[in-house]
């Protein structure tokens, strides 16, 4: 306080009650949210005890990482500090993702040693807006369910998760799989296989049959493949066919070999695999030998 009986302080003294620099403070009284009361005869700033703790509130909604507008704002009784505080949040959550999108790529590209334009596609597709990534999701949906009106209806709900979008949150393999399966999902050949393989599952499918059928199914075909698999039997053996007529009646087994063939491709199992690693489920099991085996056994049985 200087001592002239006003009870006034300089910036100097200011600076040294509070911890705070004199540029710092000086900046703030330049941009208008710590104004002087009064100017001393040599022309230098002078506040008091309620500037003081005015500077106080500054500090603290500085600290909070409110800019100067809304401190302004704050301090002319425009805004409660609880409206400011709000906004600020939504904005601070909107930068905490993008840092944890920026820190799962720059640890997946440490991982992998990546290539300045893996880096850079990576970059890019990990950054879409969750709108671009809902867009490019919906569009694969849409383009291999159009017009498959008979299509389970479990078979379509496992598929809309399958095309999974990236968390807030994504950890270094998430962005990996992530981008990976964003290129597959918008590449056309492989949507063309997809709505085959989604087709299949629509052609002797009748209005009666309860949902989770085809789904009942598989599980069938895994269980089957599986016993087979434990016996030791051979695809090509006699005992075979029993499996096949037990699993399938009177269906079709041409056609039933073309639909597991295609929902056995390579690509289509990577899918489900990536798939899963984005919506945090791990490691998923494939059945893929209990698959080769049926499909084994239906390319046998074709060829007596």
């Amino acid at each position: 306080m200087i001592d002239d009986g006003t009870g006034l302080f300089t910036i100097g003294e200011l600076a040294r009650s509070t911890g705070l620099t004199v540029r710092t403070i000086r900046y703030w009284s330049d941009e208008g949210v710590l104004t002087p009361v009064a100017r001393s005869t040599g022309g230098y700033r002078l506040y008091d005890a309620e500037s003081a703790a005015r500077l106080e509130l500054i500090r603290t909604l500085r600290e909070l990482g409110l800019g100067l507008l809304d401190v302004r704002r704050v301090l002319a009784g425009e805004r409660t500090v609880a409206e400011v505080a709000a906004a600020h949040v939504v904005a601070l959550d909107a930068q905490i993702r993008s840092l944890r999108v920026t820190r799962a790529v720059l640890s997946s590209v440490a991982r992998r040693d990546s290539s300045a334009e893996e880096t850079t596609l990576m970059n890019r597709l990990a950054r879409l807006s969750a709108a671009e990534r809902r867009r490019i999701v919906d569009d694969f949906t849409a383009e291999i369910f159009d017009g498959l009106d008979t299509l389970d209806p479990d078979v379509r709900t496992r598929l809309r998760f399958a095309a999974a979008d990236l968390p807030d949150d994504p950890t270094p393999e998430q962005v990996d799989a992530w981008v990976e399966l964003a290129e597959m999902i918008q590449d056309p050949e492989f949507r063309a296989l997809m709505r085959r393989t989604v087709e299949f599952n629509t052609v002797d499918r009748r209005p009666d049959l309860p949902a989770g059928t085809s789904l009942w199914f598989i599980g069938r075909l895994v269980h089957a493949g599986g016993e087979a698999l434990r016996q030791g039997l051979a695809p090509d053996a006699p005992a075979a066919g029993d499996v096949l007529r037990d699993l399938l009646g009177a269906a079709d087994r041409a056609a039933v070999l073309e639909r597991l063939t295609a929902a056995s491709s390579g690509r289509v199992a990577r899918y489900r695999e990536l798939s899963a690693v984005v919506n945090g489920l791990g490691s998923q099991p494939s059945y893929e030998e209990e698959f080769s085996w049926v499909v084994a056994a239906l390319r046998s049985d074709a060829g007596r």
